[in-house]
């Protein structure tokens, strides 16, 4: 398994990034895990567009959904020039149906994913964890059957976290806040609570991301190895993880 950094800030990307987004892939398979503002260049770096073989969705905030439209249009364009390139599936929950019929398109399919049950995607098996945050927003757990991502998605801190992420070989959490603040109102953590989740979880490995426009991103990192003796790292594009 191999999972990269494609987009990492959170609300908006900054000069030559992009907002949320990762790419997983498995025996000659990828699957791209949101697709926010900026994505869709970035993937390309790593991809072709005809090349992925399916998107899921954690929630649908501009940051983490902003690339889909460009995305649908490269699909589209790309079926006129290749004839056999086919549908891209696009999973995503049905707590807004509204925003969900919109994932189909001319050369897209909408796929709903239920959050109670297990969803098979190619070569990766998911389970989900609705988080704390202002809309619907779910957190993954990803695996190939040998290792194990998990992926925060939008949250605030809370305790079902530790066990949903309980021995991941990496943790992706969203790190919106420095030490000392207070993520709970817009739904978001903190760099300690990343820290102490992923203690109290005993992963092996710590990404932070969901990165904010200010301060110093670093610290986000010393903060959170207060609390965590594994490795850290600050999600930066074409970080990977190799299992």
């Amino acid at each position: 398994m191999k999972v990269k950094v494609i987009g990492f800030w959170g609300a908006y990307p900054e000069a030559e990034g992009a907002t949320s987004s990762y790419l997983l892939e498995e025996d000659g398979y990828s699957l791209l895990v949101d697709c926010g503002s900026g994505a869709l260049s970035r993937l390309q770096k790593d991809i072709e567009v005809t090349d992925l073989d399916a998107l899921i969705l954690s929630h649908y905030h501009h940051d983490h959904v902003a690339d889909i439209g460009s995305l649908q249009y490269a699909s589209l364009v790309q079926s006129y020039l290749r004839e056999d390139t086919p549908v891209l599936p696009i999973y995503g929950h049905q707590a807004n149906l509204d925003y969900f019929y919109t994932l189909t398109h001319k050369r897209t399919q909408g796929l709903p994913y239920d959050p109670d049950e297990v969803l098979n995607i190619g070569p990766f098996t998911i389970t989900f964890l609705q988080t704390q945050h202002p809309v619907p927003c779910y957190a993954m757990r990803i695996t190939n059957g040998h290792y194990t991502i998990v992926y925060t998605a939008d949250t605030s801190y809370f305790d079902a976290l530790i066990d949903f992420s309980k021995h991941a070989d990496l943790l992706i959490a969203e790190c919106s806040f420095y030490e000392g603040m207070d993520g709970s109102g817009p739904g978001h953590m903190t760099s300690d609570e990343c820290g102490k989740l992923a203690q109290a979880a005993g992963v092996k490995q710590l990404w932070l991301t969901h990165l904010p426009h200010f301060g110093n991103i670093e610290q986000l990192k010393i903060e959170a190895g207060k609390y965590y003796s594994g490795r850290i790292d600050i999600a930066q594009e074409a970080l990977t993880f190799h299992a």
